[in-house]
């Protein structure tokens, strides 16, 4: 197999596009990536969504997206599984030129939210989650995590404002970063008297919903310096998967397909968590970010939140994350999330992330997380010599 790079990345900002559709999006994100590349051809696109026949009853998005940026005759695909939708499709564009069946992707995560009521929203974010034992008995993202962390403050005797810290690093990072939604820092006096939303999850607690796209353009690791002059080599992909119902696991607390996937990366990559400069995660909830850095060996169970409190996650810590707002900040487009991931962290392998930027970064992580750990898609990125 070969390797591969990523030679260009774009994004629009994160917010309420009320005068731009998916189509209008995905394509300034695609443009400013190939833009960045300097590619005059792409051999494929993938596109990530999960929510467009849903909420903009509009499916068949490769071939949308193809015509509307005039790439008549390319292989255009529409990716999803849930929340890592945008993972997957960077999955499947990497195993393309991988595997020598394409030398030029473009790789789009787009999603259109705003556009629906809250309760729409919600209805349609649940179809992540087990339609026949979840959804049918009205359960919905936020009190699946409302149960999660409810039951790991009573599993491990932390409380509710031990949480803050997650959410405090996030909008400290967001204040700097332009394409976030939420470009304000926070206090733990205000998490604390936050409005609750699913006791014991607030409003600062959770991700807001929004709009936005983000793409990556692939190519040959050994082609990758002719188009850029500071290209990001994939050093892993892995996925891993669990049961969709929460319910169904042996232990809700321990996420193991996002154990799973992180180990499958880190043997792929020949790198331990210790090598990782920074992690950007899926934090959708405060909850999920706890368990994701326990689950991915950089915390023992149980010790996530402390790892928050005691600093380590912020900046200046041993394992910063979110590093330009996460999902809490710079907002959670579903389907487009896991491409901002991306494109954040080859902003800090370029040592372009501004007041941001970790110093010295060479080895970057993402994972991409699909309903409440059913789906988990990691990526080990690394700075190019």
């Amino acid at each position: 197999m070969r390797e591969v790079a990523i030679i260009g990345i774009g994004q629009t900002p994160v917010g309420e596009h009320w005068e731009k559709g998916l189509r209008e999006l995905a394509l300034e994100a695609l443009e400013a990536a190939i833009r960045d590349a300097g590619v005059e051809r792409l051999d494929a696109l993938y596109i990530g969504n999960m929510l467009s026949g849903q909420v903009e009853s509009q499916e068949h998005l490769g071939a949308l997206v193809a015509d509307f940026a005039g790439m008549h005759g390319v292989e255009a695909v529409k990716v999803e599984a849930a929340c890592a939708s945008g993972a997957a499709a960077l999955r499947i564009g990497y195993a393309m030129v991988a595997g020598g069946l394409a030398d030029f992707v473009a790789v789009v995560g787009v999603e259109k939210m705003t556009d629906a009521s809250g309760e729409a929203i919600t209805a349609a974010l649940a179809t992540a989650a087990d339609a026949e034992y979840e959804a049918v008995h009205g359960m919905t993202f936020t009190a699946l995590n409302a149960l999660l962390m409810r039951r790991y403050m009573h599993e491990y005797g932390y409380r509710r404002e031990d949480f803050a810290p997650f959410s405090i690093n996030a909008h400290r990072n967001a204040v700097h970063n332009p394409c976030a939604m939420l470009r304000f820092p926070i206090t733990a006096e205000a998490f604390a008297s936050a409005r609750m939303i699913a006791d014991p999850i607030t409003l600062l607690d959770a991700s807001p919903v929004c709009d936005g796209a983000a793409a990556v353009i692939l190519c040959p690791a050994d082609q990758a310096r002719a188009f850029q002059e500071r290209p990001v080599r994939i050093r892993a992909s892995a996925v891993a998967t669990d049961t969709v119902a929460l319910h169904d696991r042996r232990d809700p607390l321990w996420l193991e397909a996002v154990a799973l996937s992180a180990y499958r990366a880190f043997q792929q990559a020949g790198v331990r968590p210790e090598d990782v400069d920074f992690f950007e995660l899926h934090d959708a909830f405060t909850i999920m970010a706890a368990l994701s850095l326990e689950a991915s060996g950089f915390a023992p169970r149980g010790r996530g939140v402390a790892m928050a409190l005691e600093g380590a996650i912020f900046r200046d810590g041993r394992l910063p994350i979110a590093t330009m707002g996460g999902l809490k900040a710079r907002g959670h487009p579903v389907g487009a999330t896991g491409i901002y991931q991306v494109v954040e962290a080859v902003l800090q392998l370029r040592g372009q992330a501004g007041p941001n930027q970790i110093p010295n970064a060479r080895l970057g992580m993402t994972q991409n997380i699909g309903g409440t750990g059913a789906t988990v898609i990691t990526h080990i990125l690394e700075a190019m010599d």
